[in-house]
């Protein structure tokens, strides 16, 4: 079947008369004649059989055209032919042939009637085409003809006139490229007038117009070039808004965010004018330390552009610390303005966006992401205030690491952090900072600062105090500290409600304007502090004193008004312990005598002050200007300030306060002494019984305390190691020494009353001042700090009047001879039988002490006015020795009777009366103590003995004397076993 259909392909279609025809004589296969055929069909037929001898055609057959059976069947031959098996396997051959054969034309016969119906319609195609091809070259022939006659001439028309409409507009398109390639002349220009919106927008359109041309080589060119020019464009825009860093202009910088608006780039412009921002900062710093540095080094070959800045800041000098520091504020201050206006700016146009309707044409969308980018550069603006103020405080913080401020003058140090308080308050307006690195690195450099500075102060009160002869230093009688220079800084308002350094931003404008605000227009904050600087140089101790003699007299005749009265003297006294005022009006009768009795009739009622208590307020001051400026270090600055307070009342108890120095009497010598021996002191025991000197347990650990923790006691020079003291001596301050030229021996100036009392009145008054000052420093107190100011003021500066007992004390004990009035009692006879109406010479005798006594007093009072206060506290001491002394002579008495008892009485009763008519201090002190003692003689044995055990303010010898002298006339002997038992059980606990 395969050859038949591969003969019939290449012989194409063909009659079947043709195909047999065409067939060669190899592969023409004998058809068979109908009669064979017929005679085939006739012949019995097995297909069962016929099927089998196909099948046993071997594949060979089958294979492929090119396959040459008679080569295959003869090379199948063997080598020894046998006639008889090749004539047997030719009749098998032909066998397979014809049953190939039949079955070839049974299937011919099969499908003849499907050939010949296929043959039909192959004829009738032939024919079709044939038709066809006669039309189509008629067709051809007449469209030749309707060429010639009609396309070719008015065609040609039409296209002649699409030619020229396209030649007209490739015409207009080269006159647009033209301008196009002219439009950078007008762009340069637009530039050197800086109106960026408008070259911009200039060579946008330039650039839409060229997109149109882009199908024409020469626009790639131009195309490039715009894109070269509007980059030129964006870098001059970017210039453009860097010098908006230092100077803002409202015009400059609306032009350049127009352009950034035109460009699409506003949130970019944001990120750039930061970096921009960073960048000026770092500039102008490095740009203004370096001209100082450079100034100052001269002609010094020394590369300083190439340092860091950090490294640059260390180069700058002393003298030129200040101005570099107020020139570097000043730069960095026009910086953070032009950040400030410029958040104006945009907040300022943000509501006029908001305020104004939408044009008609906007989409939600545009509108949508105009909103987004006013929230991002809000957002963005609001972010870079604080990132901003932390560059500026890391670069003034390098400044002022740069230098060792240590061995500054006050008054530089004192610029240089009334300046960085400034820049702080600058940075708290600015962004709300509490400006924690600035705050750091003065803290170092002040606690640096200032622990050299209280050393060396320190160092020089006790200079002071060792060269001070303790003389009335003249000040007026209205004299405050509010008029020194060193607390000017308080301002008139003196509130405790307002803390210093709110205070003095307070008072810089009445209107609270912040800076930014005051400082718009023009001008900058630290330019006016270094003028204020300038300005306060008055001298406050040039008016001090009388200001003329007139003025002094009109004092004496003044004196008489109640106008130069201290509220105090008004008052009927104040309670040294608890300082309160009894609510009692004063009659003037008594005023005026107590007027008498303060010896001050020829000074007025100035306060008592000498010129070192004058510069330890003064020191005050300053340290309270550097606390009000630099809260940080407010706390060590308050303890060095309760240092100055404990070392001047330490000086004073030491110089003045203690009990341990000989007094050489000039006065006329008792009988039995020399001229010039040395008048001792009461016996010991009256000091500690009496309680007249004896130091408060408060004032003594306040006293144990400054000696422990300010002292040092060791002598200089010993335990110094190869590297000086250690730390903790080098904290402490050697004990003062008083100057050889204050003498306190001398009966004559009552054992240098004067002294004594200049000094004692000046820590008074300085623990006066400390008390006016603090609501001051308890507002500058840290929180955490403030019980220790509560305990320096509770246990320190309220025991300041409690030396006054100490002091006056030791002058009261040698002001009059006790001892004298001692043995003057010991020779009267005391056992007398009648009673008398004359009292004894003792008594004259301590009356005239007391009288000699108040006129060395009112010598005293010439040179220093000795105050109320301070002369109740002598009259009181020598009072109280004075009766402390009649107990103790009356105590010495080994015999007495009851006219002896009432002589006694008659004594004490005269000392009174014309003690009384010397002082007006009333009460007499411990009148009490000799009436109830005189008074106890006549107590019964059960009476006595509850007299001992209640009255524990008399000695042990007194009361054993009293239980003596009444043996025999109302007390037996065993009562007086028995009285001395108790005074023995009383005494026990005692020893």
């Amino acid at each position: 079947m395969q050859k038949i259909k591969s003969l019939m392909a290449r012989q194409g279609l063909k009659s079947p008369q043709e195909s047999m025809a065409d067939m060669s004589p190899v592969e023409n296969f004998r058809i068979p004649s109908k009669e064979e055929l017929r005679e085939m069909r006739e012949q019995p037929i097995d297909p069962q059989a016929e099927q089998e001898i196909i099948d046993s055609i071997e594949e060979v057959y089958f294979s492929s055209d090119s396959f040459d059976m008679v080569q295959h069947e003869l090379e199948k031959l063997p080598p020894d032919l046998n006639l008889q098996e090749i004539e047997e396997y030719r009749d098998k051959l032909k066998r397979q042939q014809s049953a190939v054969s039949k079955k070839v034309a049974d299937l011919i016969l099969e499908k003849q009637p499907s050939y010949v119906k296929e043959l039909e319609r192959v004829t009738s195609l032939q024919t079709n085409l044939q038709l066809a091809a006669v039309i189509c070259t008629n067709a051809r022939r007449q469209l030749s003809f309707s060429k010639e006659g009609f396309t070719e001439a008015s065609l040609g028309l039409l296209a002649n006139q699409r030619r020229r409409q396209l030649l007209t507009g490739l015409l207009k398109s080269l006159r647009t490229i033209k301008t196009l390639q002219r439009t950078d002349v007008r762009l340069s220009e637009m530039l050197e007038e800086e109106d960026y919106p408008g070259a911009i927008q200039l060579c946008l359109e330039c650039q839409k117009a060229a997109s149109t041309f882009k199908h024409y080589s020469c626009i790639s060119e131009l195309n490039s070039k715009l894109q070269d020019t509007l980059e030129q464009i964006e870098e001059q825009l970017d210039v453009a808004l860097s010098k908006t860093c230092k100077h803002f202009d409202v015009s400059h910088y609306t032009k350049v965010q127009l352009a950034y608006t035109l460009l699409g780039k506003t949130q970019t412009a944001m990120d750039q004018l930061h970096m921009h921002f960073t960048q000026a900062i770092h500039n102008t710093v490095f740009q203004v330390v370096l001209g100082y540095v450079e100034l100052c080094a001269g002609n010094a070959d020394t590369k300083f552009q190439k340092m860091q800045y950090k490294d640059l800041c260390t180069h700058i000098t002393t003298d030129s610390y200040i101005p570099c520091l107020t020139d570097l504020c000043k730069a960095l201050w026009e910086v953070m303005l032009s950040y400030h206006r410029t958040m104006q700016w945009h907040e300022e146009h943000d509501k006029e966006e908001a305020a104004s309707p939408d044009p008609e044409g906007s989409s939600e969308d545009g509108s949508d992401e105009a909103v987004v980018g006013r929230t991002y550069v809000k957002k963005k603006l609001e972010h870079g205030l604080s990132r901003i103020w932390q560059d500026v405080q890391l670069k003034v913080k390098a400044y002022l690491l740069g230098t060792d401020m240590s061995n500054f003058k006050y008054d530089d140090f004192i610029v240089v952090l009334d300046v960085i308080s400034r820049l702080m308050q600058v940075g708290e307006e600015f962004c709300g900072s509490r400006s924690e690195v600035l705050q750091e690195s003065i803290k170092r450099q002040s606690v640096n600062y200032f622990k050299n500075y209280h050393r060396t102060r320190l160092e020089e009160l006790r200079m002071f105090l060792e060269n001070e002869t303790w003389e009335l230093c003249p000040v007026k009688s209205n004299f405050s500290i509010a008029q020194l220079h060193e607390f000017k800084f308080m301002g008139q308002c003196r509130s405790p409600s307002v803390s210093p350094s709110r205070r003095a931003s307070s008072t810089t404008s009445p209107t609270e304007v912040s800076l930014f605000e005051q400082y718009l227009p023009g001008g900058n904050p630290f330019e006016r502090q270094i003028d204020n600087k300038e300005e306060e140089t008055e001298d406050v101790l040039a008016s001090n004193g009388y200001e003329s003699d007139e003025l002094e007299k009109n004092v004496y005749q003044d004196y008489d008004s109640d106008s130069d009265v201290p509220e105090e003297l008004k008052q009927d006294y104040v309670d040294e312990q608890t300082g309160d005022v009894p609510v009692k009006s004063v009659s003037r009768e008594t005023l005026r005598s107590r007027k008498r009795s303060d010896y001050n009739l020829n000074k007025t009622n100035a306060p008592i002050l000498t010129n070192t208590t004058l510069n330890v307020i003064r020191l005050v001051g300053k340290y309270m200007q550097m606390m009000s400026i630099l809260q940080p270090i407010a706390f060590d600055v308050i303890h060095c300030v309760s240092q100055l307070f404990d070392y001047y009342l330490y000086a004073v108890y030491t110089f003045f306060g203690r009990n341990d120095m000989p007094v050489t009497s000039q006065s006329a010598p008792a009988p039995g002494k020399e001229q010039g021996a040395a008048r001792q002191a009461p016996p010991v025991y009256w000091y500690e019984s009496s309680g007249l000197g004896l130091i408060s347990s408060r004032l003594r650990t306040t006293l144990n305390r400054i000696q422990e923790s300010l002292i040092d006691m060791e002598p200089s020079g010993e335990s110094l190691g190869p590297h000086g003291p250690p730390e903790e001596r080098r904290e402490k301050v050697p004990s003062p020494h008083l100057s050889q030229m204050v003498v306190l021996t001398s009966s004559g100036t009552l054992y240098g009353l004067a002294q004594r009392v200049v000094a004692t009145e000046s820590l008074v008054f300085l623990a006066e001042q400390f008390d006016f000052l603090q609501s001051h420093l308890d507002a500058m107190m840290p929180s955490a700090k403030k019980p220790f100011l509560q305990q320096f003021y509770s246990q320190t500066v309220s025991t300041a009047s409690e030396l006054r007992k100490p002091i006056y004390w030791i002058v009261a004990a040698r002001a009059i001879d006790y001892e004298q009035m001692l043995l003057l009692m010991a020779g009267v006879k005391w056992d007398i039988k009648e009673i008398m109406s004359q009292h004894n010479v003792y008594v004259d005798v301590l009356l005239k002490e007391f009288e000699q006594f108040n006129k060395r007093l009112s010598e005293v009072s010439r040179q220093v006015r000795i105050p109320l206060s301070v002369s109740n506290v002598l009259w009181e001491h020598c009072i109280r020795l004075a009766n402390r002394t009649l107990v103790e002579g009356y105590a010495n008495v080994k015999k007495c009777s009851n006219e002896g008892r009432a002589l006694m009485q008659l004594d004490f009763q005269q000392f009174l009366t014309k003690l009384e008519r010397l002082t007006d201090l009333r009460p007499i002190p411990d009148k009490e103590f000799v009436e109830t003692y005189i008074k106890a003689y006549y107590l019964t044995e059960n009476d006595m003995e509850q007299f001992i055990k209640n009255h524990r303010e008399y000695s042990m010898k007194q009361l054993a004397n009293l239980v003596n002298v009444c043996l025999g006339s109302h007390i037996n002997k065993k009562a007086r076993q028995k009285l001395l038992a108790a005074i023995d059980d009383i005494d026990r606990p005692k020893r």
